[in-house]
């Protein structure tokens, strides 16, 4: 869509004649209104987030410069007169192509299948109630609601604001909180969104207040989706990816180097010019590892499933890479050490007494509201209120008040103020933070007297703060202000009589203590970034024997005044830091990276969007503002330790997977490049047809897309793997060179003590190939005995079967037509058996040297 009417200046014009224009009212649409909506503007989003059609999946499956030289040469072959051949070629390349096709069109649909968990939410009035829906779905018209934290989901025009700002950077570049209201804009033009002060737009962030209105544009025909804002920039590659990259390139320029040398070799040894080509070509093709993409995203698609069932939903398959490697992880301690499930325990004057106007006050000053549905929505302080036995005592005495006015909660002001009348008295009560509250009073009610409050009496009544915090409590002050107006800025938040506390528990959660231990067993540290006070979180650590390191609980005021170079090195020490500012949060995680860590954060609000966005594997939770979950890379829907180790588990299980095929395919392939080049020097035939390279490499693969449902050695879930090519290079050489070495063992055999005839050489060469790369994955799978770790079900079986057909193949007719496959007397498939089980036994004795006596570890 589109937007209701482009032609006319919407933002000029006043209330009921834009309900009008939109066909909609303050009570919005009905159902039925909506979808027939729908229909006709089409949903809220944008075709760059659709999915990739099956065709374009199967097109991508050709796009291998090397298969594309293949194919090119079977058509010359074919036109030489060589159909046979060109046919073969053709037939393998496209079952290449079709099992590609089938693994990754799986994994689009396991893509597919997550986005449910992380589409953008709207609260919006249907059938005259509130409800939340799926933000594709508004239309124009529709009356959505918006509150602090949220991501404006559509173009809106605000017909109510309370204290409403927006952070409108991700659209105009401009990072300054914008102040809204309602008033019809007569200077405002319809293109430029800067000069419009009534309307909230797509992409932007409520950073203060609420706000409701009206839906006038949607998905393409909202400012952003005729911007290019919306399109998506190219993320900086993460280290995996750098060093897949990397790797790609040494191993590319390998294979062109001993391509060119075994053609010019085969060439010059009078074995043909299109022959040797098409050698050395197939042979590349064969040697290149063109399915790790696919490996890659079937094993982190498969891991991401998995890990959704676990109530862990990855947004970004490469942040399940970096959630394995993760060694720190920075989190709040509300919700990981605590069950964040907040009740009012007390509410006192400042005589440390029950005081039923502390009470009603907190009621009135209050964001939460009912929906019909009988749920509470809004923040976790305002809802305990509401629940509590007491509040529900009161509500009559509260309801003789009237709501005159109010200014909504923010980070910055850490309160929020409501003015209500009783008769002819009109009285603005404020909420917040004790720190804040008292900053703003003047006065104190105690022994029922108004009292100058001072320095020293703040000072007193912050360490009854202090004991009360000590004891477990969150505690929120209360305080008062008579007015004689009708309306309040927070101007008027100034020369307040602070008269009370709420005190409110968090109980530790039960599972806290059991969790550190996992972490502690996984190699991970956690680092608790708190917003509440030091007293507080000391008293929480303790409750679930959280160890404090250095006994030192660090404050964000201790942090503010700390040189860059001191700073770096408490982060470092220290594990628990206290009253920290949202900037605070975002620079300790910082100075973590800054030292090689591989840093995640748990954030649950707009106010951990900085620290989302510096983490490596930013985190957050379902039910929390729209803001930290488009921060982050990975959204749980239990806010849990127990969930982020589950998550850190199975990370590190589709990390070991991929390293396996990569350390099983080029320590092969390898091997046989050399083999190859080496042979070519003294044997008077090509040692394999172009069609028997291509189908081995086929049959060889087929196993190994199944290498992600393998089970993975306790030592690569225990700790924090990182990418190692040095490692892999190792690997590459140690091992291709033992296959080198039973590679020329099996061809010395056939030709100098069998005397096997050119085709026989083949045929065994090819079923030696597939069997040895097929079976020596059972060694190199694991760092022990290879009986010590079980294979999964699904690989064993697939081995098998490859196993089978190629056994099968060169027996078969079909085999000697198409690939000049000969069947094998049984002397030579004696040797070759031989030949491969002290080939898988070398392996085992000299992969425990690798690992042991050359102290070689990834």
């Amino acid at each position: 869509m589109q937007s209701a009417n482009e032609t006319q200046p919407l933002w000029q014009m006043h209330e009921h004649a834009l309900l009008s224009r939109l066909g909609t009212t303050r009570k919005g649409l009905s159902s039925a209104e909506s979808g027939e909506r729908l229909a006709l503007y089409g949903r809220n989003e944008f075709a760059t987030e659709s999915r990739r059609h099956w065709v374009e999946i199967l097109a991508s499956q050709f796009r291998n410069a090397l298969v594309l030289v293949l194919i090119a040469a079977a058509v010359i072959s074919f036109f030489l007169g060589d159909t046979v051949e060109a046919a073969v070629i053709f037939a393998v390349v496209l079952l290449n192509a079709f099992l590609g096709f089938f693994q990754e069109h799986k994994a689009e649909k396991a893509l597919l299948e997550l986005r449910k968990y992380v589409s953008m939410r709207a609260k919006v009035m249907r059938d005259e109630e509130v409800r939340e829906i799926n933000a594709a779905d508004l239309v124009p018209g529709d009356i959505v609601y918006l509150n602090i934290g949220d991501i404006v989901p559509a173009d809106i025009r605000l017909l109510h604001c309370d204290g409403f700002t927006a952070n409108e950077s991700a659209l105009t570049g401009e990072s300054v909180h914008m102040v809204k209201n309602t008033e019809p804009s007569i200077e405002a033009s319809s293109t430029s969104p800067q000069d419009i002060r009534n309307g909230a737009f797509m992409g932007t962030t409520v950073s203060g207040g609420e706000a409701f209105g009206a839906v006038v544009a949607t998905g393409h025909g909202t400012f952003f989706g005729k911007s290019a804002a919306f399109l998506k920039k190219a993320e900086p590659p993460t280290e995996f990816e750098k060093s897949i990259g990397g790797f790609s390139i040494f191993l590319l320029k390998i294979i062109i180097f001993m391509s060119a040398f075994i053609f010019a070799t085969n060439f010059f040894l009078g074995k043909g010019l299109f022959e040797s080509f098409l050698f050395a070509l197939a042979l590349a093709v064969g040697i290149t590892p063109e399915m790790l993409p696919m490996i890659i995203t079937i094993a982190m698609s498969q891991g991401a499933l998995k890990l959704a069932k676990k109530k862990v939903v990855v947004k970004k398959l490469n942040a399940i890479e970096g959630l394995g490697n993760m060694d720190t992880l920075c989190c709040d301690k509300t919700g990981t050490l605590t069950e964040d499930s907040l009740s009012l325990e007390k509410y006192v004057n400042l005589d440390a007494k029950a005081d039923r106007k502390v009470l009603v006050y907190s009621i009135l000053c209050n964001s939460a509201k009912l929906t019909k549905a009988s749920k509470l929505i809004g923040r976790g302080i305002d809802k305990a209120i509401l629940m509590s036995t007491e509040a529900e005592k009161l509500g009559p005495e509260a309801d003789r008040y009237s709501v005159l006015d109010r200014s909504e909660f923010d980070f910055e002001r850490r309160r929020m103020a409501v003015l209500v009348s009783l008769g002819q008295k009109k009285t603005l009560v404020v909420k917040g933070a004790p720190d804040s509250v008292m900053h703003a009073s003047a006065f104190a009610a105690v022994g029922g007297r108004k009292m100058p409050l001072g320095k020293k009496e703040v000072q007193k009544l912050m360490s009854k703060v202090s004991g009360y915090e000590k004891a477990g409590f969150v505690v929120i002050a209360v305080a008062e202000k008579r007015l004689e107006k009708s309306t309040c800025t927070r101007h008027d938040e100034n020369g307040l009589t602070l008269i009370g506390f709420l005190l409110f528990s968090d109980p530790p959660k039960k599972t806290a203590a059991e969790s550190l231990r996992h972490f502690q067993h996984l190699g991970v540290d956690i680092k608790i970034l708190s917003g509440d006070s030091v007293e507080a979180t000391r008293k929480t650590c303790a409750d679930v024997a959280f160890e404090i390191a250095e006994g030192r609980v660090v404050s964000g005021n201790e942090l503010a005044r700390m040189e860059p170079l001191e700073f770096e090195g408490c982060a470092m020490k220290c594990n628990v830091f206290a009253r920290l500012t949202p900037e605070q949060k975002m620079k300790v995680v910082a100075a973590l990276n800054k030292e090689g860590h591989i840093v995640g954060f748990l954030g649950d609000g707009i106010n951990d969007a900085p620290a989302l966005r510096a983490a490596d594997v930013g985190i957050s939770v379902y039910s929390v503002t729209d803001f930290a979950k488009e921060a982050s890379d990975i959204i749980l829907l239990e806010k849990s330790l127990k969930v982020v180790g589950i998550g850190i588990h199975e990370g590190r299980k589709t990390f070991g997977n991929i390293t396996k095929y990569i350390l099983n395919t080029i320590s092969a392939n390898y091997g046989n490049m050399f083999t190859v080049a080496f042979s070519s020097l003294f044997l008077k035939f090509i040692p394999l047809l172009p069609s028997q390279i291509l189908l081995n490499n086929f049959l060889s693969d087929v196993p190994m897309t199944t290498v992600s449902t393998d089970n993975v050695d306790a030592d690569m879930l225990h700790k924090p793997k990182k990418w190692n090519i040095e490692f892999i290079k190792k690997f590459m050489y140690f091992f291709g060179m033992i296959s080198s070495f039973f590679d020329l063992l099996l061809i010395f055999s056939l030709i100098a003590i069998l005397g096997a005839s050119d085709s026989i050489f083949r045929t065994a060469w090819f079923l030696f190939s597939v069997l040895t790369e097929i079976t020596v994955v059972f060694v190199l799978r694991t760092r022990g005995f290879f009986y010590s770790s079980l294979p999964s079900r699904l690989l064993m079986l697939a081995t098998g079967f490859v196993a089978a057909v190629s056994l099968g193949i060169i027996f078969m007719p079909i085999g000697a037509a198409l690939f000049e496959f000969e069947p094998l007397p049984v002397p030579i498939l004696a040797v070759i058996a031989g030949i491969v089980a002290l080939y898988l036994l070398s392996v085992e004795i000299a992969k425990h040297y690798f690992y042991g006596k050359m102290h070689v570890h990834i």
